[in-house]
């Protein structure tokens, strides 16, 4: 089985080689950017399977990167671990609404990383081998194509993130169902995340916005969680 390639995007030299040994150890194959161009360079070229993308970074910082790679349909779907020294809530909710798979705080553990990796490819796998020949899904001006991961409220087409799409998937899906926060993050994220419930709320309201229109499919059952509702 081929190696894994993890690309980490980081300022800091100490912090790069730190990584990539305890990565290659694990058996990962790294390579290594210093600033946000450089990353979106080498994952125009390397295509890895995860990224380890630091927030804080002269020039393009982690938020702007992230931004412009899950706005890029040849590139949303790669999973984006966000790391950060900074301890304010709004870093992290930025992050995860611009489409950011998990964030972790400097500094940490490399065996906390190193699970918290491995949780997000296993999530990332299941959920590919998951659009591989799914029909689209219509609900009323609503229409959502698992395979494409297109989604249109009428004529307009909308830019989601891959977990703004499996929410929006899950919930269309089954209408009228009332999905609890926890199984929204059972059957989207996997039952091994490290996500909150807040972190489904924040998905919630960023999804709302982009629908426009379409955000009155969405209802919120208070107590209890969210349904799609015709």
């Amino acid at each position: 089985m081929p190696k894994k390639t993890i690309l980490v995007i980081d300022d800091e030299p100490d912090i790069l080689e730190m990584l990539s040994y305890h990565l290659e150890k694990d058996g990962f194959s790294v390579n290594k950017a210093r600033d946000g161009e450089e990353g979106i360079r080498l994952c125009e070229l390397l295509k890895p399977d995860l990224i380890l993308l630091d927030l804080m970074m002269p020039g393009m910082d982690g938020h702007q990167v992230c931004y412009r790679l899950k706005t890029n349909p040849e590139f949303n779907s790669i999973p984006i671990m966000m790391l950060t020294a900074r301890k304010e809530e709004t870093d992290e909710v930025v992050g995860l609404k611009i489409g950011a798979d998990d964030y972790i705080k400097k500094p940490f553990s490399p065996r906390i990383l190193l699970a918290r990796i491995a949780s997000v490819l296993r999530r990332h796998e299941r959920k590919e081998s998951q659009y591989e020949s799914d029909e689209k899904i219509i609900r009323g001006k609503l229409t959502l194509d698992p395979n494409t991961r297109d989604v249109m409220v009428g004529t307009k087409k909308l830019e989601l993130t891959a977990n703004e799409f499996r929410i929006l998937e899950l919930l269309a899906k089954h209408p009228g169902w009332v999905m609890s926060r926890e199984k929204i993050i059972s059957d989207v994220m996997g039952e091994d995340s490290f996500i909150t419930y807040r972190t489904i709320d924040v998905h919630m309201s960023s999804l709302r916005k982009k629908l426009g229109a379409g955000s009155v499919y969405i209802k919120t059952v208070h107590g209890d969680g969210y349904k799609f509702s015709e």
